[in-house]
């Protein structure tokens, strides 16, 4: 009787183990998931070139193809504004080409990029280029807004003294641009420095602080384009 009762216990072991080993080799295998990447980004704005001014208000609009290892079909984004930051939207389009036309109104001031993406996932946007469509009688356009170097957007700078730096532009190229700097503590900043020729300037800043700033910018003719406004913090 005792040699029965320790037998059962190595028939149960023995019938779990086998039960195990058959049951891994029994089901479907399941395939693994393989994670989607997204298609490279645009890498150049072809037409309409940056500060360009179009003499038709019928504009074909070219970039450069993406690419997709994944062999996904990839779309394009085409988004155009009124404003560099973007949010004054006037057209955008989707489109599996490498062009598109867009009918625009005359004499305004556009701002264009354009984004790549698959059906999962999308790739970074082109930087935003600036072009102006030919008025009826204008002999003088207003600046394009000014475009920010640095310090980036939102970004944390080590306090004591930094360069502000940013780029403007004029489709009126014979213009000489001066520019009007606005910067503070608040939101809508004070103006700092008036008519600077130059497109940088340093600024003293103080640590655990956040700064605002803006750029106005000016042609010779007295045209002025308000610049959008612009933050950073300091550690």
């Amino acid at each position: 009787m005792n040699k029965l009762i320790k037998l059962i216990p190595v028939l149960a072991i023995a019938a779990v183990l086998n039960i195990s080993c058959s049951s891994s080799g029994g089901g479907d295998s399941v395939a693994p998931v393989v994670p989607n990447t997204a298609p490279t980004a645009v890498a150049t704005l072809i037409y309409p070139t940056s500060d360009l001014l179009c003499i038709d208000s019928n504009v074909n609009f070219q970039w450069s193809a993406a690419s997709d290892v994944d062999g996904d079909t990839i779309n394009y984004r085409l988004t155009i504004a009124t404003d560099r930051n973007q949010t004054n939207i006037v057209e955008q389009v989707t489109t599996t080409a490498t062009n598109r036309t867009v009918s625009l109104q005359n004499g305004v001031a556009y701002y264009w990029n354009v984004v790549a993406f698959d059906d999962e996932d999308e790739a970074a946007a082109t930087q935003t280029y600036a072009f102006y469509t030919e008025g009826d009688g204008v002999s003088n356009y207003a600046p394009f807004t000014a475009t920010l170097n640095a310090p980036e957007f939102d970004a944390f700078v080590t306090a004591g003294t930094t360069t502000l730096d940013w780029t403007g532009g004029d489709v009126d190229t014979n213009d000489t641009l001066t520019y009007d700097l606005y910067f503070g503590t608040t939101t809508d900043p004070a103006l700092s420095q008036s008519d600077l020729t130059t497109s940088t300037f340093d600024v003293t800043i103080a640590a655990a602080t956040m700064y605002y700033w803006r750029v106005d910018t000016k042609d010779n003719n007295g045209v002025k384009t308000i610049g959008q406004e612009w933050s950073f913090s300091t550690n």
